[in-house]
């Protein structure tokens, strides 16, 4: 049995056992992000709904499912009311959910919700998220002399995202190569590209020296993104009575 039966069948004991629909289901993280390695687990997510009654309960339920979690598979989804709830506020792991190359399983009620989600996509909330993804792993992970080369790819692909949203105002794509092509400068593609061929072609690459012309560019990078949003305004967000009503079709 190939990985991708053992996902679908995974989604069918989920629904049995919890009393779900399972309205669309992704892969996530470096896969999605095209620049897994060998190695890499397979990072499933999924966004499920029960039963209308469910959500009429006094008592406090669980919005999560936490399926399970190995050396190979990492699998949890989120209600889809928590999800809406989410996309109000603009959170960008569902824009990133919604727009992974890999689909699992999807459903026409998911469909729906695809269809007027990049409505609320708050460029300033979006730009703040992977603005602080790139700041984090940068001053964690590639400081020291000696570091973590597979860290560079988690402040390359913020950084770029931040880039598309500055130029495009949407969200950015899942996959690393399409946000390389567009805006990282060109005289650092060949150093990326080699580095991300030894990503992709070696179970774990570990550490090795600093690569300073990636530094110096995440750095400078970083700060021309922090400099830009401090200007933003604040973006509008929509109200509620467009999510209710999708809530409500959903949950029927």
């Amino acid at each position: 049995m190939n990985i991708n039966d053992i996902i679908l069948e995974k989604l069918n004991e989920i629904e049995r056992r919890e009393n779900v629909k399972i309205l669309h289901c992704i892969e996530s993280g470096s896969r999605a992000w095209g620049f897994a390695s060998p190695d890499s687990d397979y990072d499933v997510r999924f966004i499920y709904a029960r039963p209308k009654d469910y959500y009429l309960r006094l008592d406090k339920t669980r919005d999560v499912i936490e399926w399970q979690l190995d050396d190979t598979l990492d699998i949890n989804g989120w209600d889809i009311q928590k999800t809406l709830r989410l996309l109000h506020s603009s959170n960008p792991t569902l824009f990133e959910w919604n727009s992974s190359p890999i689909v699992y399983r999807t459903t026409e009620e998911w469909e729906k919700v695809s269809s007027v989600i990049n409505r609320y996509f708050v460029a300033k909330s979006g730009l703040y998220h992977y603005l602080n993804t790139a700041r984090r792993n940068f001053k964690e992970f590639l400081m020291g002399e000696t570091v973590r080369l597979k860290k560079y790819f988690y402040v390359l692909r913020p950084l770029l995202a931040c880039k598309w949203i500055l130029a495009e105002g949407t969200p950015p794509p899942m996959l690393f190569c399409t946000l390389m092509e567009k805006y990282l400068d060109e005289e650092l593609k060949p150093d990326v590209e080699q580095l991300l061929d030894l990503k992709m072609n070696t179970p774990e690459i570990g550490t090795g020296k600093r690569l300073d012309r990636i530094n110096d560019y995440l750095e400078r990078g970083i700060a021309e993104v922090e400099a830009v949003i401090a200007s933003l305004p604040a973006d509008k967000s929509q109200g509620w009575d467009e999510l209710n009503a999708l809530f409500n079709s959903l949950t029927e």
